[in-house]
């Protein structure tokens, strides 16, 4: 196995043996099997053991059989003892889930802190597959049935070609000591149930059915990689930006052979799930626009004939402009104010204003627009409801939210970045201007 190990490890370039990295440790075979063949193939790193207190006088003893191992082969070992059972109970989690989030949590600090070039994990060809059916069972898509990668962001994965028989048979061959955990034989823990009931059953049905599992998964993986790659080039080639916002329009995708799939890779990363994707297509393909969906961070809008996407905004905080102010910073940017005769252009900039000072009371309120707000648009004579008027330019719903209106006195003097007021326009009595400049 050693051979084979380090065949996989050079040829898959885990390792950087200039480099050292940190192994989680639990103290069971498999990563003391691990610990060994890093050892074996002088990859230099380091331990980290986690603590977890749920076995009493069994998890102490597997913390000092780690320590000992630590110090007889002189390799630094990191230690935790976190409050597992109150995490869980506060964060609303089972002890499995708070169990992973506090090691992975931990051990990345560890990372940072010792300027580590990698987690390593201990997971097994096994575990690949039990992670594969317990996605399954949850419900999953292609990622899901990938399984685990052999080296993502920091974490490292050595052990996955080999089988769980493989590492006891090199632990027993060697001599390599470990720690059992009981915990691992109670079935009411679901992967404890899978890999003790279901999948022995599932392998029994046919002498090769593990390997051809693996196989077919593999060749999955594979497949999805390839995907991968298709729709990172359709969403170059279809999705628009602008700033922080992106637009994808109907006719990329409503037509489209895999559109649930494809629509997927684009907002999962901004917190999306995949029923939210469907439902999101749905909603384009029925023309139901002014639809919205959210995430913990992104906003989805269904506008008129394409889906567009922008961060969540938080409550703007109404801001007063004194005379003697010379700037406005709003999340837009920042406005130079800027007083003067009258003389010049007028600055055509659709984001720029040019107001007459002298028809304007200070202070001045720059505030969210509200239902119910009219003014007099540039060039009518009649006043406009502010919602007609963004309808009627077309103004997305995603940035509708967004507009903030210029008040003086109790009138709106100027829809910011759109049109300012009639009655505040320069005309020939005016005889100071106020410029409101965007900064660049």
């Amino acid at each position: 196995m050693l051979s084979a190990f380090q065949e996989h490890i050079r040829q898959k370039a885990l390792f950087d043996p200039s480099h050292t990295y940190l192994l989680a440790c639990s103290g069971g075979v498999d990563s003391m099997v691990l610990g060994h063949l890093l050892l074996a193939s002088s990859i230099p790193f380091e331990i980290a053991h986690v603590n977890f207190g749920l076995r009493d006088k069994e998890s102490d003893q597997d913390e000092l059989f780690v320590i000992d191992w630590s110090e007889k082969h002189k390799i630094p070992c990191h230690l935790y003892h976190p409050e597992t059972q109150k995490i869980a109970e506060e964060k609303k989690y089972s002890i499995q889930m708070a169990a992973r989030d506090i090691r992975y949590t931990w051990f990345e600090e560890i990372r940072k802190n010792r300027n580590l070039n990698g987690i390593i994990l201990a997971h097994h060809q096994d575990d690949q597959l039990e992670t594969i059916f317990l996605n399954l069972l949850r419900g999953t898509g292609l990622d899901g049935i990938q399984g685990m990668a052999e080296k993502k962001s920091w974490l490292i994965r050595p052990l996955l070609p080999f089988s769980k028989s493989e590492i006891e048979a090199y632990a027993n061959a060697n001599g390599i000591s470990w720690r059992e955990d009981a915990s691992n034989q109670k079935t009411e823990y679901k992967r404890n149930k899978l890999r003790l009931e279901a999948l022995p059953t599932l392998y029994g049905i046919a002498p090769d059915a593990k390997q051809n599992l693996l196989g077919s998964f593999a060749r999955i993986h594979d497949a999805g990689k390839a995907l991968h790659n298709l729709a990172q080039n359709w969403l170059n080639q279809n999705i628009q930006h602008d700033g922080d916002t992106q637009s994808l329009p109907f006719h990329a995708f409503t037509h489209q052979s895999g559109a649930n799939t494809l629509v997927f890779y684009w907002l999962r990363g901004y917190g999306f799930n995949a029923d939210q994707c469907a439902s999101i297509i749905e909603s384009a393909k029925s023309n139901d626009s002014g639809k919205q969906f959210f995430s913990g961070t992104h906003q989805l809008n269904v506008d008129r004939e394409e889906l567009i996407l922008a961060p969540l905004q938080s409550a703007f905080l109404a801001k007063k402009i004194q005379k003697q102010d010379i700037e406005l910073i709003l999340p837009e940017g920042t406005y130079e104010l800027i007083k003067k005769p009258i003389g010049e252009k007028i600055d055509p900039a659709k984001m720029n204003a040019m107001l007459d000072l002298e028809k304007l009371s200070f202070p001045l309120e720059v505030r969210t627009w509200e239902l119910g707000d009219r003014f007099i648009p540039l060039g009518m004579k009649a006043s406009k409801k502010i919602s007609d008027f963004l309808i009627d330019l077309k103004i997305p719903r995603v940035h509708k939210e967004q507009v903030k209106v210029l008040i003086s006195g109790e009138e709106i003097a100027w829809v910011i970045g759109y049109r300012i007021a009639d009655w505040a326009k320069c005309d020939e009595s005016t005889r100071e201007i106020l410029h409101f400049k965007l900064k660049n």
